[in-house]
């Protein structure tokens, strides 16, 4: 008596074989589950992720992030399927920014150059400039040049990070803020360095000053985990969120890692980054849905800041 043989015996192994008839790519940033990652063909931060969306053979990016950075694979790629496990999957800069107000900006203060994070809308990214990271943003504003006003949106708090490491008096602000990040407490930060005095402070550039001033290395999500990863230390105090854990345990093997949690929650989430699960992505590959569809106008305007962005070495 033969037994029937199933084609995947695990959640992972429909994934991967959905993954192999779609002729997909999965893209996962540092900050999705465990899990998730485990499957990715690249995890990395948004940088990262922009750059690997541009040249790979396939046809379906199936992105596991939040909606932006699903956005930005398919301006990217326009003649790609781009699917996201959850359309809810948001991001509170996004929604801080809209874009009527850019907009009116631009049309009111048309000397300016709009420099936006990638944490923001398709069609905010269509009114601006160029476009950054948090890997790449003080390289950006440095190649603008120095007698340019420039209107950096939308997080508050790396647009005071950026104004500080390149001098430029003449960069205004947008005020808004990421609900992880910003609402990390330089106090908190303050009883766990007591708990491990020998840990070195790393922290993501959208936390708040004060939580900067007591870090011993500032960078992006990836920057983060190389730092640690060639650091002599043996201990870290993680300011960002926690589901940079994985990349760090996996390329800094043997190191100890603590997270502070943040103002809103006993802990270091982003809600939004965590919606996405191994069921929503197998779905998505299934049905290739929710997909991400553009406006063609929209693309076209949105592609030529992130190409200035991408050209920045």
């Amino acid at each position: 008596m033969h037994l029937p043989m199933f084609v995947a015996t695990t959640l992972g192994d429909e994934i991967l074989d959905l993954k192999k008839q779609r002729r997909a790519i999965l893209l996962a940033h540092h900050y999705q589950a465990p899990e998730i990652q485990e499957l990715a063909d690249v995890v990395g931060d948004s940088l990262e992720l922009a750059r690997k969306a541009l040249a790979f053979e396939g046809d379906v990016i199936a992105f596991c992030g939040v909606w932006f950075m699903a956005e930005t694979a398919k301006v990217l790629n326009p003649h790609r399927v781009v699917v996201v496990p959850d359309r809810e999957a948001s991001c509170s800069l996004v929604d801080s920014c809209p874009v009527q107000p850019v907009r009116e900006f631009r049309r009111a203060h048309p000397e300016y150059t709009i420099v936006s994070y990638i944490n923001t809308s398709i069609e905010v990214k269509a009114e601006s400039d160029i476009l950054c990271t948090s890997r790449n943003a003080v390289k950006v504003v440095n190649s603008i040049p120095p007698e340019k006003p420039i209107l950096f949106l939308p997080d508050v708090n790396l647009g005071n990070y950026v104004k500080r490491q390149t001098g430029r008096a003449n960069l205004k602000i947008w005020q808004g803020a990421c609900i992880v990040h910003a609402t990390f407490a330089a106090r908190k930060l303050a009883e766990v360095q007591v708990q491990h005095p020998e840990a070195q402070i790393v922290a993501h550039p959208e936390c708040p000053e004060a939580v900067l001033a007591m870090a011993d290395f500032v960078g992006s999500t990836s920057a983060i985990i190389e730092y640690c990863a060639a650091s002599q230390a043996r201990e870290f105090i993680v300011m960002t969120e926690s589901g940079i854990q994985y990349s760090l345990e996996h390329k800094a093997a043997g190191k100890r890692f603590y997270f502070v949690p943040n103002e809103n929650c006993n802990c270091s989430e982003c809600p939004y980054m965590k919606l996405n699960t191994l069921e929503k992505l197998r779905d998505c590959l299934e049905t290739l849905e929710p997909r991400v569809e553009l406006p063609a106008e929209t693309m076209a305007r949105a592609l030529a800041p992130l190409e200035r962005m991408l050209a920045v070495k």
